[in-house]
């Protein structure tokens, strides 16, 4: 489609964003005690936003207009975030991850499907090229250790021999005939030229001969000239260019760029967006920097002069990473300070004034008997973070985007006026802290020592140097702990699968036995949307995680075979994350005793925190918390490891996106008490319903793909009326998803795809494989219950 196309989606969805910001002052701000009503708010505001969030990134990611990707990412993140505070809001009200919402969606016209998150994709995209060298330098690392699996090298049989000799003989004798055959051709070619010498050409021949070979050649070029501009307008040709000097001249590049596609569009136009943030931000050093220098060190002053007059004593200069200077103008005015007091004072007087003539002319009474305090059962939404961010997008957007003229930017070029303002704000930035901070930090100590007599310097606790002392890796580079890690095998690898290849469809008699009280386990969509909403958007999105409900640890839990590690993975290719290994059997014999793990930890929280986003994965996770006494280093290892856990949690801040994952197949072996005190939500995930298993009757309708099918296709195979796909649904009852790949696999030996051709795939092949896998049995599955 074409850009104009998404800057309409984006004026519609800014629209409904506006009305929803409106329904939300007048609804959720009220007290409401009808629980039913407040239910069925939520779940519309949430499904409303999920349509503004998928149209938001939809438009996000065809923009190619750097200023309007900006305003459009505000809005994003914002959407996103007020998400999350509404689905925090369902799960307090309902006490449960899942929601009851086919009503709604029936009354809006939806289906389950549209209530899927989308992950949004400037996740990778934004930073494609350091995750690239990221993934490169992982790769070096483990290659030069030896820690990746080669393919072994397998010998070729004599039927691959002979077919290799017969091809080169035949590519040879194909050669030798070509040369002979074109011999001849010379030689005839050769006879007729010597016959034309000696009769001599015909003027008017030679005339016609070079007219038909020019007006051909004429013909030709204004051809393809004209399929070339046709190709370029269509924007189905994203190299050739119409002058045939393979690339257009630099007053067009951009016009060019709009037909090449969105990638390379966004990227050209970043460039060029750069190189005139560079251009402004040198001058507006030259120009407004010593002004700006001035007037933040007289600001910083004359604070420091007022906090002394008011409280008798210089401030402590903020240490850089509180921000520095920055958190001195973020706090409130001595102006103000003083206002507050006064006022403070001036009430306390009052109040006391009035108690003493209360007291005189009021006589003593005997107390009432006080009955049982009045409690609201009214429920009111908490505040938001992010209302303010999105009336913000929504006010930038009136006065920016909304009524500009779209149609003579072909181009799509930047703005220079807005590209001036955000630009003044990063040189007054970069001005305050590598010129102001270390400037004003030697003046008021100079001042302390003049007028108070303070040297300034602090006495710690023996607390802090002690830890310290253990913690410290500061002579360390991340590059050497990243090394290390990596070469421990506690930095791994991720494996390339999205969260939309982990197949499931929605039941919807989950929804009927919920509305009989029941607890059902949730279904495998509803599992990819709990995974996508406190997993992969907080990790993919800065503003998200400071601002939202913060979520620093997840457990899944389930039956061996579910799709737990792929989900880690999943979430870690989705956000670009690094992945941490600390399950037991791999963290044992390594950094022995309890100085060892801590300093692991504090070297995985140093990279992760350095390289984020990052997961720290602890597979087993029941085994840190099992009941019995440990048996083995790596029992009493991983029971260490459970004990430092919580601090390492406790260290994280809402910048940091770091999160720990834990997967389960038996949590009912695990102190219950700890183990979920750990883990601040928990998913369980069941085995593959009937419908993923089979899903024939929805395949056409919802565009499904039943799971045997899609991983027997992938594996090479081909579907036949021998295979029976629907007794494969039936009897694959109670099998988990790791039991069907595995059987896939056993079956579609290489051998076994050679011989497809003549002896089709049978059904009976994969049921005797999968007969030998033990099903998840119903006593198993109701402990996860």
């Amino acid at each position: 489609f074409p850009t104009s196309t998404y800057i309409k989606m984006w004026a519609d969805t800014q629209r409904e964003l506006d009305t929803m910001l409106q329904r939300e002052r007048e609804e959720f701000l009220q007290p409401e005690e009808d629980r039913d009503k407040v239910k069925k708010m939520l779940v519309n505001a949430y499904i409303q936003y999920l349509e503004i969030f998928r149209n938001l990134e939809a438009a996000h990611d065809h923009l190619i207009h750097q200023q309007k990707r900006a305003a459009v990412r505000q809005t994003l993140d914002g959407v996103m975030g007020r998400i999350l505070e509404i689905k925090k809001e369902m799960v307090a009200l309902e006490n449960s991850e899942c929601h009851h919402m086919d009503d709604i969606l029936m009354d809006l016209k939806l289906v389950p499907e549209d209530i899927e998150i989308p992950i949004p994709k400037y996740f990778i995209k934004e930073n494609l090229r350091i995750l690239q060298e990221r993934e490169n330098y992982l790769h070096e690392i483990l290659l030069n250790a030896g820690l990746l699996e080669q393919e072994p090298v397998t010998a070729m049989t004599l039927e691959e021999g002979i077919k290799v000799i017969q091809v080169a003989e035949r590519a040879r004798q194909g050669r030798a005939r070509a040369a002979f055959m074109r011999k001849i051709y010379l030689e005839e070619k050769r006879q007729s030229k010597k016959e034309e010498e000696e009769t001599g050409k015909n003027p008017d021949d030679a005339a016609t001969c070079i007219q038909k070979v020019w007006r051909g050649y004429r013909q030709r070029k204004k051809t393809e000239n004209l399929r070339e501009e046709e190709m370029v307008f269509l924007g189905m040709n994203s190299t050739e260019m119409i002058n045939g000097t393979g690339s257009l001249p630099p007053e067009l590049e951009a016009m060019s760029s709009l037909q090449i596609g969105a990638g390379k569009a966004n990227v050209l136009q970043g460039e060029v967006q750069e190189r005139e943030d560079l251009s402004f931000r040198q001058e507006l050093r030259k120009t407004e920097g010593p002004h700006m220098k001035e007037t933040l060190q007289e600001q910083l002053t004359q604070c420091f002069i007022e906090c002394r007059h008011i409280t008798g004593r210089f401030p402590d200069y903020p240490p850089e990473k509180t921000g520095g200077s920055k958190a001195i103008f973020i706090e409130k005015h001595p102006e103000q300070i003083v206002e507050e007091l006064a006022a403070k004072k001036e009430a306390e007087k009052k109040e006391k004034k009035n108690g003493e003539e209360k007291k005189e002319k009021v006589k003593p009474q005997k107390p009432k008997k006080v009955g049982k305090p009045v409690v609201d059962l009214s429920w009111k939404i908490g505040p938001s973070n992010f209302l303010s961010i999105l009336e913000e997008g929504s006010s930038q957007y009136q006065v920016f985007w909304e009524n500009r003229d779209n149609r003579s930017d072909f181009l799509q070029d930047h703005d220079p006026e807005l590209i001036k303002g955000g630009e003044r704000e990063e040189v007054e930035e970069e001005i305050r802290v590598q010129q102001v901070d270390e400037v004003m930090q030697e003046k008021l100590l100079k001042i302390k020592q003049a007028v108070d007599g303070e040297t300034g310097l602090g006495k710690g606790g023996k607390g802090e140097k002690v830890r310290a002392a253990m913690m410290s890796l500061a002579c360390r580079t991340i590059d050497s702990l990243y090394q290390e890690l990596a070469e421990e095998g506690l930095l791994i690898q991720v494996k390339n699968v999205n969260l939309s290849d982990y197949i499931g469809y929605y039941d919807c008699l989950r929804n009927i036995l919920r509305e009989t009280g029941a607890q059902p386990m949730p279904s495998l969509p509803e599992v990819r949307q709990l995974v996508a909403l406190y997993a992969i958007l907080p990790l993919g999105s800065q503003t998200v995680h400071e601002n939202a409900p913060l979520v620093k640890s997840l457990l899944l839990a389930g039956p061996a075979g579910v799709g737990k590690k792929m989900l880690v993975h999943a979430i870690c290719t989705e956000t670009g994350a690094n992945l941490f290994n600390l399950t037991p059997s791999n963290i044992a014999g390594k950094y022995p005793g309890r100085e060892g793990l801590i300093m692991m930890l504090h070297m995985i929280l140093k990279v992760g925190k350095e390289l984020q986003p990052s997961v720290v994965w602890i597979g087993d996770a029941e085994r840190m918390f099992s009941k019995g006494a440990p048996k083995g280093e790596e029992e009493v290892s991983s029971k260490r490891l459970a004990k430092i856990l919580p601090q390492f949690l406790k260290a994280l801040k809402p910048k940091d996106r770091v999160l720990l994952v834990g997967t389960s197949s038996r949590p009912f072996d695990a102190n219950v008490g700890p183990f979920c005190k750990l883990y601040q939500k928990i998913i369980l995930i069941p085995k593959p319903d009937y419908l993923t298993r089979f899903g024939k009757y929805f395949e056409v309708i919802l565009v499904v793909i039943p799971l045997w099918k899609h991983y027997i296709l992938q594996g090479g195979g081909a579907l036949t009326r021998l295979l029976n796909l629907n007794c494969l649904a039936q009897v694959s009852e109670g099998f988990t998803q790791g039991h069907v790949v595995d059987t896939v696999h056993t079956v579609l030996t290489e051998l076994r795809l050679l011989q497809m051709a003549r002896k089709p795939l049978r059904t009976a092949e994969f049921v005797t494989s999968l007969a030998r896998h033990d099903p998840v049995y119903k006593e198993e599955e109701e402990t996860f219950q």
